[in-house]
């Protein structure tokens, strides 16, 4: 197990503490924001297959009356 002498000891790592917690810190905020980035893709997803769906209807009916 590591033990460090003191907190600042702790967070620069060894020296490699920018790229720990500069890694630790994209990960998180990647974290938050893949949520987000899924929920407008899902509506925008579905909002395109109504509107494809509407059209094909449309167009059955269409070929329907012909």
């Amino acid at each position: 197990m590591i033990y460090w002498n003191s907190f600042s000891d702790f967070l620069a790592m060894g020296g490699y503490g920018f790229y720990v917690w500069g890694s630790f810190g994209v990960t998180a905020l990647i974290m938050a924001i893949e949520p987000i980035v899924v929920i407008r893709n899902r509506k925008s997803t579905i909002a395109l297959l109504k509107r494809q769906l509407r059209a094909d209807g449309r167009a059955e009916n269409r070929n329907a009356a012909e």
